[in-house]
């Protein structure tokens, strides 16, 4: 897939990646059975993608306007270190938490696919969303994975990070000046 050089350039500095849950991690399905338990579906792949991303050094942190135990479940069960659940305003806890792991702007990114992520995306370094988003969102992106969420879209993002950042991942991402000498 390629890549343009600049969203390549904007992923190599990110310290910090923040996502949504419902949309971005699931599919945006929201599962309750008949006493009220609700229930999610999260991909394997963004299980792994966030394990690299520790591995590398880069903070994962979730983000979500979510209330629901499935979803701090989940983030245990991955050792995401920071999760801040029923965020309604998401820019003011990723500030605090930017400002505590000392990060500028520009070394942030975060994924997200409705319009409480536009604030956030307007201010991190790299924005992405995913191909559902509304077109208000995608507006706000440098990136719209083409995997789906919660069908490896955060996967998608966080191989592309590793791979601007010079470390192996199992599929290559080209810039489009790679694609343009390999045309030559």
């Amino acid at each position: 897939m390629p890549v343009d050089d600049a969203i390549l350039a904007r992923a190599g500095r990110v310290r910090l990646l923040t996502c949504d849950v419902d949309g971005v991690l699931t599919d945006g399905r929201i599962y309750v059975d008949d006493r009220g338990h609700e229930f999610k579906a999260f991909c394997a792949l963004d299980g792994v993608a966030m394990s690299l991303l520790a591995h590398a050094g880069i903070v994962v942190a979730w983000i979500t306007g979510s209330a629901a135990p499935a979803v701090a479940h989940r983030a245990q069960q991955l050792r995401i270190p920071h999760l801040v659940l029923d965020a309604h305003d998401k820019l003011t806890p990723w500030e605090r938490l930017r400002a505590d792991l000392q990060l500028a702007a520009e070394q942030c990114a975060h994924i997200g696919d409705d319009l409480p992520d536009i604030p956030l995306l307007a201010a991190c370094g790299l924005a992405a969303t995913v191909p559902h988003a509304p077109p208000a969102v995608r507006a706000h992106a440098h990136y719209v994975t083409v995997r789906e969420g919660g069908s490896g879209a955060v996967r998608e993002l966080a191989d592309m990070i590793l791979i601007a950042q010079g470390r192996a991942v199992d599929a290559p991402v080209r810039s489009a000046r790679e694609l343009a000498r390999e045309e030559r």
